[in-house]
């Protein structure tokens, strides 16, 4: 598996300190982020799932500890929209670059509006997909915040 992603470049571009980190992908599993933490031997809120899902039909990124679920009223708002919804598997694909499973905040092929989760900013490290099936990148949630240039706010129900 290679380390270099276009989430790993950005990273380092940007001067971020980060370490990557692999597990075994396994494709059958429903909850990847769960599944994720598990093989890491990590506390779900510390890992981090990238979802995509469009506001008033516009899309955005959304980063939340693996083990929460989205308000999607709480996204809308956040967004200054009325509705929200998950972004279909193949559009998420299409807009990012990355395959379902190994999609990242970071290296989009299209920047979108990123929203993070605000209670993961109390963690001092937090791993996010690294751009690739199995693999994560560990960082502070403060520089993942502003490398994204993304807004931390109440997402989860």
């Amino acid at each position: 598996m290679s380390k270099t992603t276009r989430a790993t470049q950005m990273l380092t571009k940007a001067g971020t300190a980060f370490t990557t980190h692999s597990y075994d992908y396994d494709p059958s599993v429903e909850r990847i982020g769960m599944a994720a933490a598990e093989a890491m031997g990590e506390a779900p809120q510390r890992v981090l799932k990238t979802l995509m899902a469009e506001v008033d039909g516009k899309p955005v990124c959304v980063v939340v500890p693996s083990d929460r679920e989205v308000s999607m009223k709480r996204l809308a708002a956040a967004a200054a929209g009325k509705s929200a919804a998950m972004m279909k598997p193949a559009a998420a694909e299409r807009l990012t670059g990355y395959h379902v499973g190994g999609i990242s905040p970071f290296g989009q092929k299209k920047a979108v509006p990123t929203f993070i989760e605000e209670t993961a900013l109390a963690e001092p490290l937090v791993y996010i997909n690294g751009g690739q099936r199995g693999l994560q990148v560990r960082l502070s949630p403060a520089d993942a915040l502003q490398v994204l240039g993304a807004i931390a706010v109440p997402l989860v129900t």
